[in-house]
C-alpha cells in the first residue's frame, strides 16, 4: 500500500482554526501560559485601540533563538503525549498561533536573548496571497524598530514580545471600539487576576510573576479567600498512574462577615452561589472553576463550599484537556475519591450558613432547641423540657404545667421552616442571631432566683444554668451569684 503527502491547506486551516472558541481573555491567558514556562517573572500587557490598533504581551523570560522561535510559531510544534518539564503550562504546541489568531490577523512574535533579536509574523492574508504556510521572518533592523513596543523589549535581558495587530475579530459589531477595548480590557482584567492568582501570590514553590496591564499591576483575586477566617480542611492526596491529584477543600466565611470588597472579588452576591464548586489547577494554574462535575448539584446551602484540587501536566490525557485549556474532565478514579469530599464538605457549608460562623458549642452545654431525626429521615425540633428554664415552670402547678406545655407546643408547630430556610440562604443576617446582653441575662437570673426560697436550691440553680443557653456565654454572671451574690436575689 502506497502513501502519498497530503499537508492540510494552508488558507482554508489557518481560518477554521480561528473559530476554535477563544474569548479575548482566555487567549491572552494562552500567551501568558508560555511566559511562565519560560520563567518569566514580569509580564506586561499594553492595549492601543485607536489608529493602528494592537495588544502586545511582553515578558522578561528566558527568550528564543531563530530556531526555537520558528519552532514556537509551527503548528502542532509539540507533541501533547510527551513528557513535558512540570513548568510547562502548554500541551499541544497550538496555543500561541491559535489564541492569538483568534483575536487578528496579523501575529508577530520578537525575541530576545542577550545582543540577539528575531522575529517571525504569520499574517493571514500573506497566507492566503500565497496559499502556502509561509511564514515572514523579520529580518532587517527596520523591520525589528518597526514593530509596536520593541524598545522595552531591547531593555530587557533577554525576553518575548508578542504582538496582534490587525485586530478583525475585536472590531467586529463594535461602534465606539476605544469604549469597547476598555471594557473588554477591564473582562480581561479580572480573569487573570483569578487564573494565575497563585503565581501572583507567590505561593511556596512557586516562581513569583508580577502582570501589568498598561503599566498598572493586576492583583491576585484568591477564590477561597485563604487569608480570612476560611476553614480549610484536611489535603487528600490521590495516587493516579504514578502522579499525585491533590484536593484540598474550603469553606468560605458567610458573606455577611465578608467586606464589601471582598464580596465583589468574589463574584458580588449573585455570582458567589455560581462560583461554589471545584477549581481544577493544572500546574497551579486555573484551568476550571464553579462546577460540581455533576456530582452535586449547585445549591444555597453548598455556595460557600469550594474545593481546590491540584492536577501535574502528565494527566493531561485523562482529565480530557481541550486546546484551549478551558474544559477538563476528572477520570472516574478521581471521581469516586471526591464522592466523600463532596459529602463531608456540603454538610460544613450548611453548618456555616445555619450556625452563621458560630462556634458550636459542646455537647455538654443545655440548649434551649433539640434536634430529632424523625422516621421518615427527616428532623424536627423540640424545646427542650429539661433546661432549666422551662423545668422551673413545668414543676409548678399542674395548671401552670398544662398552660407552658400548651404554649411549648404551640410554638413548635408553628415553626416558620420555609420562611426560615429563606432568611437563612438570603445575603442579609438575621438580627435576633445576637446573643442576649449581659445586663438581659443578670435580669433574667435574677428573676429565677427570686422564685427559690433556700440558699441550696439557688445554688443548685446555678449549677445548672452555668451549662446551659444563653448563661453559659456569661460566666463571669453566675460567678458573680454563686461568690456570695445569691442573697442579691431574695431582697
Amino acid at each position: 500500500m502506497k502513501s502519498i503527502p497530503l499537508p492540510p491547506y494552508a488558507p482554508t486551516l489557518i481560518e477554521s482554526t480561528r473559530a476554535i472558541g477563544y474569548t479575548l481573555e482566555s487567549a491572552i491567558a494562552d500567551i501568558i501560559d508560555n511566559s511562565v514556562s519560560a520563567f518569566a517573572s514580569s509580564v506586561d500587557i499594553f492595549f492601543f485601540p485607536v489608529g493602528d490598533s494592537y495588544i502586545a504581551i511582553l515578558d522578561d523570560g528566558y527568550g528564543m533563538t531563530a530556531s526555537e522561535l520558528e519552532a514556537a510559531m509551527r503548528y502542532g510544534s509539540q507533541n501533547p503525549n510527551e513528557k513535558r518539564e512540570a513548568s510547562d503550562l502548554g500541551r499541544f504546541g497550538l496555543g500561541l498561533k491559535t489564541a492569538s489568531l483568534s483575536q487578528c490577523r496579523t501575529l508577530t512574535v520578537v525575541s530576545k536573548q542577550g545582543e540577539n533579536i528575531e522575529g517571525r509574523r504569520w499574517d493571514i492574508d500573506h497566507v492566503i496571497d500565497t496559499k502556502d504556510w509561509s511564514l515572514l521572518v523579520l529580518d532587517s533592523d527596520d523591520e525589528i524598530d518597526n514593530v509596536p513596543r520593541i524598545e522595552e523589549l531591547k531593555r530587557l535581558e533577554s525576553g518575548t514580545l508578542v504582538i496582534w495587530q490587525n485586530l478583525d475579530r475585536l472590531k467586529v459589531g463594535e461602534l465606539d471600539f476605544d469604549r469597547s477595548m476598555g471594557k473588554k480590557m477591564d473582562d480581561v482584567r479580572l480573569h487573570l487576576s483569578l487564573v494565575f492568582h497563585r503565581y501572583i501570590n507567590g505561593e511556596q514553590g512557586l516562581k513569583k510573576m508580577q502582570i501589568r496591564m498598561n503599566n498598572s499591576p493586576i492583583e491576585p483575586a484568591d477564590p477561597f479567600l485563604a487569608r480570612r477566617n476560611t476553614q480549610v480542611m484536611a489535603d487528600e492526596v490521590m495516587n493516579i498512574e504514578g502522579s499525585a491529584v491533590v484536593i484540598r477543600p474550603y469553606i468560605l466565611p458567610h458573606i455577611s462577615d465578608l467586606s464589601l470588597n471582598e464580596v465583589s472579588a468574589l463574584g458580588g452576591k449573585e455570582g458567589l452561589r455560581k462560583s461554589q464548586g471545584f477549581y481544577i489547577y493544572r500546574n497551579k494554574r486555573l484551568l476550571v472553576w464553579g462546577t460540581w462535575f455533576r456530582m452535586m448539584r449547585q445549591g444555597e446551602l453548598s455556595k460557600l463550599a469550594r474545593v481546590q484540587v491540584d492536577i501535574p501536566n502528565e494527566l493531561d490525557n485523562l482529565w480530557t484537556l481541550d486546546i484551549k485549556k478551558s474544559t477538563a474532565m476528572p477520570p472516574e478514579a478521581v471521581r469516586n475519591n471526591l464522592t466523600s469530599v463532596i459529602e463531608r464538605l456540603a454538610e460544613n457549608s450548611k453548618r456555616t450558613w445555619v450556625y452563621r460562623g458560630k462556634k458550636e458549642t459542646q455537647d455538654s452545654v443545655v440548649h434551649v432547641w433539640d434536634r430529632f431525626k424523625g422516621k421518615q429521615g427527616g428532623f424536627y425540633y423540640s424545646i427542650n423540657r429539661d433546661h432549666p428554664l422551662v423545668e422551673i415552670f413545668l414543676n409548678s402547678s399542674p395548671q401552670v404545667k398544662r398552660n407552658v406545655e400548651t404554649l411549648l407546643k404551640a410554638i413548635e408547630n408553628s415553626i416558620p421552616l420555609n420562611q426560615l430556610y429563606i432568611d437563612l440562604t438570603s445575603e442579609k443576617q438575621v438580627e435576633n442571631e445576637t446573643l442576649t446582653t449581659m445586663q438581659e441575662v443578670e435580669s433574667i437570673l435574677l428573676g429565677l432566683l427570686e422564685q427559690i426560697s433556700t440558699e441550696t436550691g439557688k445554688a443548685e440553680l446555678l449549677e445548672s444554668l452555668a451549662v446551659s443557653e444563653p448563661f453559659i456565654h456569661y460566666p463571669q454572671i453566675i460567678n458573680k451569684y454563686r461568690m456570695g451574690g445569691t442573697s442579691h436575689g431574695s431582697k
